[in-house]
């Protein structure tokens, strides 16, 4: 049994983390196995699921050590439970297809390993504001039952010398040491392309950093990135990725499943979805959720139990006027 393994194995059994510790036995029986231990393996297999077959276990506790910065002992990231995350999306078939696909390799990972095959861990995503990156991230950690570990770039970020680049390491370790969806949100903010900048100092080292992270990560959970100016991070960080992919804009059949999914918890009247769907088009998805709001608040303060199509498209003319801020 290597060492990364008994150090997780320890640190699950202190915790109390159930899910964690079968998770763990499972790659030791797997271990053992692999070394012609057939017997043994076979003994803890068959304990393994007696155990399961008790039923359901208590969910995991909080991550208990979170990085922080050495200088001012800040936080560097921000932990989010899974039963605290959005998770529901409208999008093309292709592009649920590409998530989906994450998430079966994710849960597969064992089998895979078996073959010597890795799934995906790595994954950028990238597309205009309100598209929903982000919300994939958190898609992901959902549907992997896996927390989300946010980077706060505004705390790693340091004017000394090399401490930026610490900083990171530190995050990436933290986030070897228990699984978790770990989110680079808007991660040109440190990956900005070395090419015809000028900076040679700080900014440069922490690009350099973050690739050799990018090509040393080997944590037990998953690593989202999201941006909107691709076109703008340094070329080598798309090497690192495992799966690049687009989050579009809604097209005309997603606004009309984004109106209706939003509008879910009340009375919708007659309302031309061609007409409302036209006006939005263009529009991002949590633009259009925005629009499907402020008509549901606007039917309700009038005392109406339904919402009329006059609602949403009064709602989107307010929007697009810049009566109401955008997403």
């Amino acid at each position: 049994m290597n060492a990364d393994i008994l150090k997780r194995l320890v640190r699950a059994i202190a915790e109390g983390a159930q899910d964690d510790l079968n998770s763990l036995a499972q790659k030791v029986i797997e271990t053992e196995r692999e070394s012609g231990h057939s017997k043994l393996a076979g003994e803890l297999d068959r304990i393994l699921q007696r155990t399961r077959q008790r039923g359901p276990t208590t969910p995991a506790p909080d991550l208990r050590e979170l990085p922080s910065s050495r200088r001012n002992r800040e936080l560097l990231v921000s932990l989010h439970q899974r039963d605290t995350l959005e998770h529901s999306m409208v999008l093309p078939a292709d592009v649920e297809e590409r998530f989906a696909r994450v998430e079966r390799e994710y849960a597969a990972r064992e089998r895979l390993s078996a073959y010597g095959l890795q799934p995906r861990k790595r994954v950028l995503l990238y597309g205009p504001p309100g598209c929903g990156k982000s919300l994939g991230a958190k898609r992901l950690a959902w549907n992997t039952t896996l927390p989300l570990m946010k980077v706060r770039f505004d705390a790693l970020l340091s004017s000394y010398f090399g401490e930026s680049a610490a900083n990171l390491r530190m995050v990436f370790e933290a986030a070897k040491e228990r699984p978790c969806v770990l989110l680079l949100d808007e991660c040109d903010f440190i990956a900005r392309s070395r090419t015809g900048s000028r900076d040679i100092g700080e900014a440069s080292r922490v690009v350099n950093a973050l690739l050799q992270f990018l090509d040393e990560y080997d944590a037990p959970g998953i690593l989202v990135a999201t941006t909107n100016v691709e076109e703008s991070l340094d070329e080598a960080i798309f090497r690192r990725f495992d799966d690049v992919f687009l989050i579009p804009l809604p097209g005309h059949t997603e606004i009309e499943r984004l109106l209706r999914l939003t509008l879910s918890a009340i009375k919708v009247g007659k309302v031309d979805w061609n007409a409302v769907t036209g006006a939005l088009a263009g529009a991002s998805a949590a633009y259009v959720v925005k629009a499907a709001r402020d008509a549901a608040k606007a039917a309700v303060l009038a005392g109406r139990k339904v919402v009329e199509e006059g609602d949403l498209q009064r709602a989107i003319g307010e929007i697009r006027k810049g009566n109401s801020s955008t997403p």
